[in-house]
């Protein structure tokens, strides 16, 4: 160990050693009890007969690299990843170059156009991204003041997240913490790719997110009701699920690629619908319904909004949907991204 008071630090990630990075001593990185990968080992470099060494390609290896073999992975295309990481392409192609000796794989092969990740590729890729996201977790291990801290906070979600959760999320975060940055972006159908890629901090919605990577926290719950114009016929008396297969409906669908949650519990009911109207948003339902003979179904929280113009109805089945808020390790011991997702959880208390 070096009397300067920093030790040399090897990563161990399944049989292969990541190279030195330089850590105060006592700070060690430790791994989450879920994560996929295996133990992440810290290990020492001894100066004394017996120490593992590092080959001499395997060396070369640093964390640009592995930064530069994750965005390569994720955007499959290799003047992409060097414009998301703001460094020249051949800087990228002389990373991948390193890896390849190091690992004795192509790592990406051509096929016409387009590049492939090898198997190799992928698995490297998968571990290589939690090392990055200790060695930003690391970095983050500090304070928080939001009264005088900085930095943004980027959140993913669609309209329902936007109407109920956002509004007195923004003024908390202006009243107590004036100096941070909130990035509010439309999630649609991409929130973990949009997570896994680094676009987003933060992606609420009714999504379940699977993998070991991510961390999930319930907000809160609706459920469906359904909204017509006042002189629609389902508009008086109730609304059964005879009159309510038989009538013309708008859904709400991303631009086709989502679809809600109670088109499965009409499925699993052997009840079939096919919407004359299709949107790719919440955004303006009134102005579309409002004259015809279209019903809408969207959560109940929604629906309340436009009572006042429309009518409102339950929906004839009981269908839970839950807000959850989701993120991943690269944020989790983050002052700042721990402050936000308790101002964000403690605003759904409220709803």
């Amino acid at each position: 160990m070096r009397a300067s008071g920093v030790s040399d630090l090897l990563f161990e990630i399944s049989g292969h050693l990541f190279p030195p990075v330089q850590l105060p001593i006592g700070l060690v990185p430790c791994t989450a009890s879920n994560n996929p990968i295996g133990s992440i080992q810290v290990i020492e470099i001894l100066h004394k007969e017996g120490t593992v060494m590092l080959s001499g390609e395997l060396a070369q290896v640093d964390l640009n690299a592995l930064q530069a073999l994750v965005m390569v992975n994720d955007c499959q295309s290799f003047s992409e990843a060097s414009e998301r990481l703001g460094v020249n392409q051949s800087t990228i192609s002389y990373s991948i170059k390193r890896l390849r000796k190091a690992f004795n794989d192509p790592i990406f092969v051509r096929q016409g156009n387009s590049i492939l990740s090898t198997d190799k590729c992928r698995q490297l890729a998968q571990e290589a991204r939690h090392v990055l996201e200790r060695m930003q977790a690391l970095s983050s291990l500090q304070g928080f003041d939001p009264r005088t801290s900085t930095g943004s906070v980027t959140i993913s979600c669609n309209h329902h997240e936007r109407m109920f959760l956002m509004p007195a999320f923004v003024r908390q975060v202006q009243q107590q913490a004036p100096q941070i940055t909130i990035n509010i972006f439309e999630s649609a159908v991409h929130g973990k790719q949009q997570l896994k890629e680094n676009i987003c901090d933060i992606v609420l919605g009714p999504v379940a997110i699977f993998g070991d990577i991510y961390y999930r926290r319930k907000l809160f719950t609706d459920h469906y009701a359904c909204i017509m114009d006042s002189s629609h016929p389902l508009a008086a008396g109730e609304l059964t699920m005879d009159r309510y297969r038989q009538t013309r409906h708008i859904a709400v669908t991303h631009n086709g690629q989502w679809e809600a949650l109670y088109f499965a519990a009409l499925r699993a009911a052997d009840i079939r619908i096919s919407p004359s109207v299709i949107v790719p948003s919440h955004d303006n339902l009134e102005a579309l319904i409002r004259g015809t003979e279209l019903v809408a179904t969207i959560p109940h929280r929604l629906a309340r909004r436009l009572s006042d113009k429309l009518t409102l109805k339950p929906f004839p089945l009981e269908v839970l949907i839950q807000i959850d808020m989701y993120w991943t390790e690269r944020s989790h011991y983050s002052g700042l991204h721990a402050w936000t997702r308790q101002i964000l959880a403690e605003v759904a208390a409220t709803i």
